[in-house]
This record gives C-alpha cells, structure tokens and sequence, in this order.
C-alpha cells in the first residue's frame, strides 16, 4: 500500500495525517473506551480532519527556513499521529483498557556534529515556530543563513502491506483472543494457577521533510499479543511466557492463535517445575533458532552503530575490512523485510531501509548509519535513523537483525557437544559497548550431555565478550529463523521495536553463570 492510498472516507491518509488535530493525548479506560475503539477508521478521519489546524507544505518550508535562521547547516521536520490501544486480562477479567491518541511535531537542526531540538504538540504555528527557534540555536551564524530546498514529495511502495486494520476490528474481538488464551491455559494443565493475557496495537502516520528538499510519509501499524502463566507444585512456582505480533493485520492471530501462544507458555512453565541448577563455569553452549538471536542484537549489533563507531567507543572502531567474527558468521540488520516488527519502509529521518551487510563471512563490511553519523563519517546512509517519537532526535539503531544460516542440521549441533549447554531462548540482557561485555538471562536452558539434550535448567545467565562470541562460532545450523515479533530495543531512553533472529549455532566456549540480572536493554 502507498501513502495515497484512500480510505472510505475520501481522504489520503497523507491528508489524514496532513491534517492533524491539536487535542491533547489521551488515555481512556472502560466503559467510555469501547465506543471510542470501536470508532471507524472513517469517523476517526474525519474527527481529525476537523481540526483548524492544518500542517501543509507551505508552513512546513517556513519551519524549516526559521530553524535555518541562525545558521545551522539542515533542518528537519518530523510530523506524528498515533492511535494507541491496548487490552489486559488478569484474573480471569479484562482489568485494563486503554486508548490513547499521541500526536506532536519535532524540529531539528544539524550545526557539524551538534544537534539542536525542539518538539510540540500544540499544532497551531505560534508553538511550532517557539520550537523551530529553539532548535535553531544550536548555531550563531544569523549571517549565514541558508534557504531550504523546495520540498518535493516521494513516494515508497509500503514494505508493511496490511490486510485487516485495528480500527476496523471491535474491541469484542480482541477481547475473545484473550479469554481464549486464558482458557486454553487453565484447561492444559492443573498446575497453572494464573493467566495473564494482552493485547495491544497501534496505527501511526509520520511525515518528514527536511531542508535538503525531502518531503515523504509512512504508515505503521503494529500488533503483539502476550500470554504469561504461573505454574505451582509442590510449593514451587514457576514461570513461562510466549507472544507474537509485528507489522500485521489483524488476520495474522488466524495463523497465530490464542491457543498456540497460551500452549508454549504453559509448556516453557511446566518445564521449569523440574528444572534443575545452572552448571556454572566455562561450556559448550549451542543457542537455539530465532528468538535466541536477541543475543547477537545485543553483544554484537549494538557495536556496529555508527554512533558509537564515531566517537570511538566501540571495540569495532576502525574495523571495516578486518575479520571479526568466525568464517561461518554473516550478519544482516534489513529493515525491509515485510510485516516484521523492526521493518519501515523508511526511516525516522525519511531514507528507505533495506539490507545492510554487516559482516560477511567473519568480516566486517560496515555499519549502521544514520545522517549525523554518516556525514561526520562520510559514510553512506543505510535507513538505519530511528528514534522513539516526535519528542525524540534519531539516532543509528538495529531493524531486524540476524546471523545467516549455515549447513549443519540442529541434530548434528546438538550430538556434536559432549556436555555443554543449550541456551534455547532469553529474556533480556545488557552490554558494555566499550569493551563488548555482556550478560544474558536464559528463560530456558538444558543440559547436553552425551549428544542429547537432557534435563531443563533454571537460573541461567550467559557471560562473555561480543567480538570473542563470534570468533568461537564453530557450527550454524540451516534452520534459520526469525522471532515472533516480541523485541524492544532500549537506547539512550529510547526505546523502537525490533526483530532478531539466526539458525542454530554452536559456540564453544562461553560463560554460564547461575544469577539472573535485573536490567535489559532489550527485551521481549
């Protein structure tokens, strides 16, 4: 689907977007939010096209004309209209509905390697004129003004085809899948003692034009459903979680249904009921497919950032060239990939995304790059500028990145290790990106022993170092596989969602250590 792409009521959502109210952000909670989420895309149009305030292309060149106003060297505007809602279910009843509309406008200006901002979500052109100044005041040469480009629309083809929307869907429907989960859950097993179930989506609208000339938009729309279950015996509780969305339609809960999320996290919690300690020390450690890749998100993508490459605070400044990882390592971030949870059709600064090589076979190819980091590094941009909101300056960070497949099956992985360990999926985990040291917690782990994979393990953590990982990759499997569409990526406070994922892949050494850590940068 295009930006012009019309909907029943006659407008673009470019002009959906173009077009939006001043009305504050809000969040609701039930009774009033199940008229509210059952609006119609077409009376959601029309109430936001009713607004007096009206962003067109002429306003738009004169912010960035005044942001230019003391001499900075570009300028940008970044246009955003969210429509947020969400859904919990806890104790066997929905506890919380939430609907909320987040909408703003930021202004940017680049002066060298400064960087002024300024953001509003007031609308009318008094504010956004305050912000444009504010921005411009990274730089004091007044006399050295530019004039922006004529702004020239571009349009992309949507990487992110959407079939049913959230707005065309009633809240009974998304509360079905819910009590379906919770159903399915408690019926599996009698030592499940509590269901906790969500449900959330959004649908957002960006503009962004910029004083080089650029003048594109998007559309987002984003689902993730959650299950989280408590299994008890023998005075031992037990957790387990699974959960799927991306960029998808609705239709997608068709294929990945209630009952198959609330299964695996019943299954991941009764598991754990018969798990044993951690084996600390030292292992042989094979990592499981698709989620298992959070761990080369983080030890690994994290230090491809040009942003840190700049300032020289990674272990692979300077790099590009050199081998870094084993010969059997390939690692893409691509942020076009359709429906994925990390995929754009265009970055936060309004570049297309697409496939970046970042390392090929153990060697490092390049970085992820974004317009601050790319001049000051005269690299090319990579559509790899995101940032968190209107409120937020872009910044280099990961789409959805993964580990190429290999040519061993899983089976000669696994009976290739004599006692290790098997690291088959994680919860979150946290980096030094100046000196590559991480520590990860497995959500579930077993113990290999004689070629086989044998009893389940609590407690686990991974400890090691990024760049050493990559270079002990001693086997990779070929069942290559993305996650379910769960990641979050913290950085600086911000916080996108993103994709990860790899085959199977043996590691010959890595630490495993038997305390969990509080705090991720990413998470699920």
């Amino acid at each position: 689907m295009n930006a012009e792409k019309k909907d029943n009521s006659g407008l673009s959502r470019r002009d959906f977007l173009r077009h939006s109210a001043t009305g504050a952000a809000m969040v609701m909670t039930a009774p009033p939010i199940a008229a509210l989420m059952m609006q119609s895309k077409d009376a959601l149009a029309k109430a936001v096209a009713s607004s007096e305030a009206q962003l067109d292309k002429k306003t738009i060149s004169k912010l960035l004309e005044i942001a230019l106003s003391q001499g900075g060297e570009f300028s940008e505007v970044y246009i955003q209209y969210t429509i947020n809602s969400s859904l919990q279910l806890e104790e066997e009843r929905i506890r919380q509905a939430n609907y909320g509309i987040v909408q703003g406008v930021g202004i940017r200006v680049l002066n060298g390697a400064q960087t002024g901002y300024g953001y509003s979500d007031d609308f009318s052109f008094d504010s956004l004129e305050s912000a444009a100044k504010v921005a411009a005041f990274i730089a004091n040469q007044p006399d050295s003004a530019k004039h922006p480009a004529k702004i020239v629309p571009r349009n992309y083809a949507n990487v992110n085809p959407i079939g049913i929307y959230p707005d065309q869907v009633a809240v009974k429907q998304k509360t079905d899948l819910l009590y379906r989960a919770n159903d399915v859950a408690r019926s599996n097993d009698k030592r499940i003692i509590q269901v906790d179930a969500s449900f959330a989506d959004s649908v957002s609208m960006f503009t962004i034009a910029n004083s080089e000339g650029l003048y594109t938009t998007d559309e987002r729309v984003l689902f993730r459903m959650n299950v989280s279950v408590i299994a008890e015996e023998n005075d031992r509780r037990e957790r387990g979680y699974h959960g799927g969305g991306g960029r998808l339609g609705f239709n997608h809960f068709e294929t990945l249904t209630p009952e198959i999320l609330a299964n695996e996290a019943v299954r991941q919690a009764t598991v754990l009921l018969d798990a044993v300690d951690a084996p600390a020390g030292p292992n042989e450690v094979v990592l499981g497919n698709g989620w298992a890749g959070i761990l080369l998100h983080e030890a690994i993508g994290h230090g491809l950032e040009a942003d840190f490459n700049r300032k020289k605070t990674s272990l692979y400044t300077g790099r590009i060239g050199e081998k870094v990882a084993s010969e059997l390592c390939t690692v893409i971030d691509e942020g076009n990939i359709p429906n994925r949870r990390g995929s754009l059709t265009v970055d936060d600064e309004g570049t297309p995304t697409r496939k970046n090589v970042l390392i090929e076979d153990g060697i490092l190819r390049s970085y992820m790059v974004d317009r601050l980091n790319g001049k000051l590094m005269n690299m090319e941009l990579t559509g790899s500028g995101r940032r968190q909101s209107f409120k937020h300056y872009p910044m280099p960070r990961m789409t959805n990145t993964y580990m190429m497949p290999g040519e061993s099956t899983p089976e000669e992985i696994i009976s290739s290790v004599e006692k290790g360990f098997y690291a088959k999926s994680f919860g979150g985990g946290q980096v030094d990106i100046s000196n590559g040291n991480f520590v990860f917690n497995v959500t579930e782990g077993y113990l290999i022993e004689n070629g086989k994979v044998t009893a389940p393990v609590k407690g686990a953590t991974l400890i090691g170092i990024g760049p050493e990982v990559l270079t002990k990759v001693v086997m990779v499997g070929n069942d290559f596989s993305l996650d379910q569409g769960i990641g979050n990526c913290g950085k600086n406070g911000q916080s996108v969602p993103v994709g990860v994922g790899q085959p199977h892949v043996k590691i010959s050494e890595i630490t495993v250590g038997g305390t969990a850590v509080a705090g991720a940068s990413m998470t699920g």
